[in-house]
């Protein structure tokens, strides 16, 4: 639980690092003591070997080879020096400041120091540390009446160094800076505990508290920075994002009153729009069908036959107008059907390749084989597809290229049919792009401007999408994803042709 707090984590990481860093101080100085009181009492064993070196030299140069015993044991009775000894190259003991061990042998670890012509080394004897030295004693002429002509070894001078002392010191010193070490820790722990308590964790408790009663919706709240540090500017912040979220908050109920008025608004219009389309639609189908009785008595040659014929002409487009009022209105219930998308692309492309203006329009087709079939109204996503297909035409009046494209696409992680409309036509400007879907809104000398926006209605009707994306010059792309049939899968060839 504890190590779920950010503080507590900060505070163990911060006294893990203090106690590893101090730990590797500690032994690094310990180590170093060590081999400095080491040294220092090398130095010392080497100066005092070296005296009794030399005085044993001079009483056994006038032949007095027993003020050898005596100096061996005068200079033995020092609390460091632990033996002080002659012993042959063998390992017999032939003096020593213990006449007792005269005619022992002399340890391994001494005797190893002289065979591997060492001058000393630190060694256990009995648990205790030592520092052992030798020197080898050589004859001179002086020498010659006692040991015989030449140079040669004639014994061998030991001195073992106790080394309790030392390491008394540096357990002394390795306690001193534990302690050290532990007193250190705790008053940082506790300084570091305070100052993140005081000045960082009951902050920021304090600014969550008061962050929960913002996302509970309340945007009176502020705080009160004390202090001009981190925490102080990090509050200061939270007030001016609360105002921002305040001023945005109050722009969005106001727009979003707008809003419902103007939904109102135009529920009412459209609901006047429709009332109105079925009031003039009878009148209209009465006019259209008396004006035919009429010219039926003009003769073939009769000038007011062509008026006739435009005046019917006005009177088809106004019932179009009507027709299209009412469905934007009202669009029927869709009769939903498994629908292969593929037969219904080339059918409506058959009844297009009718109009007129498809003539100079060249046609390619790159259907994917072997679709799912798709849960669709094949009345309403025809007539979608019809005025699509119909708009890219009319958007090349010059002639151009009208590529139908049908595949299997991703969409929200469910798999969904897609459709591609594309035309090499003048293409859609930024401006006209934001209005494409707008009701009434159109480009076009004829037409009501509900062909797009009753194109969306009905595709996000049967839970699909549509999307279009242009270039000026370059041509307009009009995508449309239908979900697939439920328990319908993909088939084995998605070749396209």
């Amino acid at each position: 639980m504890i190590f779920r707090s950010l503080i507590s984590r900060v505070i163990i990481l911060t006294l893990m690092l203090l106690s590893t860093g101090i730990g590797i101080f500690t032994l690094f100085h310990v180590q170093r003591e060590e081999r400095h009181l080491i040294e220092a009492t090398r130095e010392s064993a080497e100066l005092l070997l070296n005296t009794v070196e030399k005085s044993i030299f001079n009483s056994m140069a006038v032949g007095n080879s027993s003020d050898v015993q005596a100096i061996l044991e005068r200079v033995g009775e020092s609390r460091q020096l632990a033996h002080l000894r002659i012993f042959h190259p063998d390992g017999t003991i032939l003096k020593s400041s213990y006449p007792q061990e005269i005619g022992l042998r002399v340890n391994n670890n001494d005797l190893s120091l002289f065979a591997n012509q060492q001058q000393d080394g630190i060694y256990q004897i009995g648990g205790e540390p030592m520092l052992g030295m030798v020197r080898t004693i050589v004859s001179d002429e002086r020498c010659y009446a006692c040991h015989g002509e030449g140079h040669k070894v004639v014994g061998v001078l030991n001195l073992n160094y106790s080394l309790n002392e030392m390491m008394r010191r540096i357990g002394e010193t390795s306690k001193f800076f534990l302690y050290s070490t532990v007193v250190v820790v705790s008053l940082l722990a506790l300084g570091i505990s305070f100052i993140l308590l005081r000045f960082v964790k009951r902050p920021i408790q304090a600014m969550a508290a008061i962050m929960a009663r913002v996302e509970e919706g309340d945007m009176t709240v502020r705080m009160e920075p004390n202090l001009n540090d981190e925490i102080g500017v990090l509050m200061r912040s939270f007030n001016s994002m609360v105002d921002n979220l305040e001023r945005a908050q109050g722009e969005l109920k106001a727009c979003h009153y707008q809003q419902m008025e103007r939904a109102d608004r135009l529920a009412s219009v459209g609901e006047m729009a429709a009332g109105i389309a079925h009031e003039v639609k009878n009148p209209l189908a009465g006019i259209s069908g008396a004006i035919t009785v009429l010219a039926d008595d003009f003769a073939e040659d009769d000038p007011r036959t062509e008026i006739v014929r435009e005046v019917l002409g006005q009177i088809k487009r106004l019932d179009k107008t009507v027709n299209d009022l009412l469905y934007f209105g009202r669009p029927g219930e869709p009769e939903f059907n498994f629908v292969d998308i593929n037969a219904l692309v080339k059918s409506t492309l058959f009844f297009i390749s009718q109009h007129p203006e498809a003539k100079n329009i060249h046609r390619i087709k790159e259907l994917t084989r072997d679709l799912p079939a798709v849960w669709i109204d094949e009345k309403q996503i025809q007539q979608v597809l019809f005025n699509v297909i119909l708009n890219a035409i009319q958007a090349m009046p010059d002639g151009g290229t009208l590529a139908i494209e049908t595949d299997l696409a991703e969409r929200n992680d469910e798999r969904a049919v897609r459709v591609r409309v594309i035309d090499t036509g003048k293409g859609i400007t930024d401006n006209e792009m934001e209005k494409i879907f707008v009701p009434f809104h159109t480009t076009k000398t004829q037409g009501t401007g509900l062909g797009l926006s009753i194109c969306r209605q009905l595709i996000l009707q049967h839970g699909g999408n549509i999307q279009v994306k242009s270039q000026p010059g370059s041509g307009t792309t009009v995508t449309i994803e239908l979900p697939l049939a439920t328990g319908r899968g993909i088939g084995p060839d998605n070749k396209k042709r």
